[in-house]
């Protein structure tokens, strides 16, 4: 059988699945199918490692006041004096935030792992450490030992860091473009399900118990290895096979497996065109990629939508649900199930927002969401202030609603992930996630670690940063990032580099001569001398 080669690369093509032609309409039929394979991969990915995110951040709330008593008995029991309530809240807070510390270097070091491992491999592998946190903090009690629940709480972050990073990726890699949008939020589903089901299980009647919470941290080793039980079976990213591995076959077995028979020509095409622009292209570092001039706008973009996720506010609610309507002023015995309320509301979010992301797009989502969030913490700000004046019932309720009309409206959850994948090509979107997630996981970190003393000193009005920090992102968005709905990769790499064509009014203006820095695609800045044109800008 005779080959071409591209002479840029080390990937062999028959000839006759290059230069057969098909008709178009039954390509872009078969892209617009959703197969049992990519739904069966969507979920199992979800279940074992989204799910746990989401798990992981409410699963404290409902135990906090067990465990803040569990250490001070066996401080008290060691050293033969109790905590004081200050450095009790402190030791919690830690508990709490050292999850966000482990993210953060799960972050770290997902671009070696899925360079080393592939997608699915680093998925597979990293359930290991699931484990091991879930027996540390099953036997935390028994061993008498609160730093077998804070390494466990370290070790779960440091899976969840590595999860929210690696899943999205892959989903997006294995997706075709027209369905990127949908299945990049499904791991946004799961996570509020594993809110929804840590909310559940911590109600009185199941492991609210003060004698079960060891296990009511541990549990989240189930779906983990359910997940490791399943997801070997199914095939690597075709992209990461075809561009980083170079093998060709098994990018073939791959996309034949998650598409329907027909032809695959463009995708193969697709990632060439890719795989030939990135020829002389290493896979980036981070410093490198925070140098790099012609992704600054996309770097940019990603350190603001993941950051003002985190500090949007709504991991303090997740966080500290209980204090947050105990002081709010609602009965002790109603907070549980109202709490569960909040975490139904979520997974109602994500289901919106993933069968709408492909209809809507990507900025629509992120612009509403935003603002509408922006909205109730302000009108949360105001219930509270109001709380101890006439007809305090009614702003009880309202100040319910607000909070719950929050998380309805955090419909932009996973789009930060989904648009990290989608703004990078091959050699730029491992540093891109590292980035992304660092500053996701510090920013989660500095949520659950002050948010304590943040609503201690400025009471109610402390609601007023979040909203203003959502109010910034949503008019970030609406002025810079472009839709990127239906489009493959090369093509929004195009739409940016066009912003790049940046007019230096000011450094390169000389007399009647004007400059333009013109970029060719992800490759390095090329001179042109261009005309100025005056309907060209740049947010």
């Amino acid at each position: 059988m005779a080959f071409t080669s591209n002479p840029k690369s080390r990937t062999h093509f028959p000839r006759h699945s290059l230069t057969r032609t098909y008709p178009t309409h039954l390509c872009v039929l078969c892209v617009q199918q959703l197969t049992g394979s990519l739904l069966a991969v969507a979920f199992i990915t979800s279940f074992g490692s989204s799910m746990l995110y989401g798990y992981n951040l409410a699963v404290v709330n409902s135990p906090a006041v067990y465990i803040k008593d569990f250490y001070n008995k066996t401080v008290l029991r060691r050293t033969g004096t109790g905590l004081s309530g200050e450095t009790l809240t402190l030791m919690y807070s830690l508990t709490v935030s050292v999850f966000a510390i482990g993210g953060l270097l799960g972050s770290v070091i997902v671009g070696m792992l899925v360079s080393r491992f592939g997608r699915k491999g680093t998925v597979v592998n990293t359930t290991v450490l699931v484990f091991i946190a879930g027996s540390l903090m099953g036997f935390s009690r028994i061993c008498g030992s609160p730093e077998m629940v804070i390494v466990g709480r370290f070790i779960t972050g440091i899976h969840s860091g590595i999860s929210l990073s690696v899943v999205p990726m892959y989903l997006g890699e294995i997706a075709p473009k027209n369905l990127r949008g949908f299945l990049g939020l499904v791991p946004s589903i799961f996570i509020g399900t594993g809110v929804f089901i840590a909310q559940i299980l911590g109600l009185h009647e199941l492991l609210g118990k003060e004698e079960h919470w060891p296990l009511f941290l541990s549990v989240m080793v189930v779906p983990t290895f359910i997940q490791l039980m399943l997801l070997p079976w199914f095939p690597e990213s075709p992209r990461y096979l075809l561009i980083e591995k170079h093998n060709v076959h098994a990018t073939i077995t791959a996309l034949k497996w998650y598409r329907r028979k027909c032809n695959i020509q463009a995708e193969i095409k697709e990632m060439q065109e890719e795989q030939s622009s990135l020829s002389s292209v290493e896979m980036l570092s981070v410093w490198k990629l925070l140098l790099d001039h012609s992704v600054r706008w996309q770097v940019l973009s990603v350190m603001v939508i993941n950051v003002g996720m985190q500090l949007s506010g709504i991991d303090a609610i997740w966080f500290y649900t209980n204090d947050i309507f105990e002081n709010a002023g609602i009965p002790a015995p109603e907070i549980p199930y109202t709490t569960a309320g909040t975490g139904i509301i979520e997974i109602v979010a994500g289901l919106i927002g993933c069968f709408s992301i492909e209809r809507l797009g990507r900025r629509p989502l992120m612009i509403g969401g935003f603002t509408m969030m922006g909205i109730c913490s302000a009108g949360i700000t105001v219930a509270l202030i109001l709380q101890h004046e006439p007809f305090s019932e009614l702003i009880q309720q309202k100040c319910v609603i607000r909070i719950e009309g929050f998380v309805f409206r955090f419909v932009p959850a996973g789009v930060p992930f989904l648009i990290t994948a989608e703004l990078f090509k091959q050699s730029h979107r491992p540093a891109a996630y590292i980035v992304g997630g660092s500053l996701n996981w510090l920013s989660n970190f500095t949520v659950g670690f002050v948010f304590p003393f943040l609503q201690m000193s400025a009471g109610s009005y402390c609601y007023l940063v979040f909203g203003s920090i959502c109010f910034s992102v949503a008019i970030y968005v609406y002025l810079v990032i472009p839709e990127t709905k239906n489009k493959t990769f090369m093509e929004i790499s195009q739409m940016f580099s066009k912003k790049e064509a940046v007019v230096e009014t000011h450094s390169l203006m000389h007399g009647d001569q004007l400059k333009l820095k013109k970029m060719n695609g992800y490759g390095g800045l090329e001179p042109a001398s261009l005309e100025f044109d005056s309907s060209s800008s740049v947010p």
